[in-house]
């Protein structure tokens, strides 16, 4: 779901889920600029995802939202993975994400999640980036390899940056 952000918008949403009778398995939200976007996984029996479907119709049409339907499956993972967390920070410069995309792409590493944020540092007023990704690295990985070439990787790029397994 797209659309401007207001307050309530995430009730209206919720309710009408909720009204129809679904369930909400796992969301993401977010305000970027004066958008507001939300991704959400439903799980329901086909008449309440029928249901669903219409009232988040009407739910778009009445408040000037984009929203997209599409049904999914159980996520399948061709091996065991560990899953880690990427976190980095550095000045602001054009193709972060691009890059630390294409070191864990070329290591057929997949990433699971990104979060971004753009700040001013704190005394220096200088524009900071802030990138947090959670990885899956398979089995076959040899960790402390991986973590040299990463390290060596945000060396080059002048990144601040570590790379340690997900806790609890």
């Amino acid at each position: 779901m797209l659309g401007a952000d207001r307050p309530g918008v995430v009730n209206d949403l919720t309710g009408v889920i909720l009204d129809c009778g679904g369930n909400i398995e796992e969301s993401r939200m977010a305000a970027l600029g004066s958008e507001f976007a939300m991704l959400l996984l439903v799980s329901g029996n086909w008449h309440t995802l029928n249901k669903l479907e219409a009232a988040l119709d009407r739910l778009s049409k009445e408040h000037n939202l984009t929203v997209t339907l599409k049904k999914t499956e159980q996520r399948r993972r061709p091996e065991e993975c560990m899953p880690y967390l990427v976190d980095v920070v550095c000045l602001d410069q054009p193709g972060i994400v691009f890059n630390l995309a294409n070191f864990f792409a070329s290591r057929n590493i997949e990433i699971s999640e990104v979060a971004t944020r753009r700040y001013a540092a704190a005394h220096t007023g200088a524009p900071m980036f802030a990138v947090q990704m959670t990885v899956s690295l398979p089995g076959s990985v040899h960790i402390s390899h991986l973590r040299d070439e990463f390290l060596e990787f945000c060396d080059r790029l002048n990144l601040d940056a570590i790379l340690e397994p997900v806790k609890g």
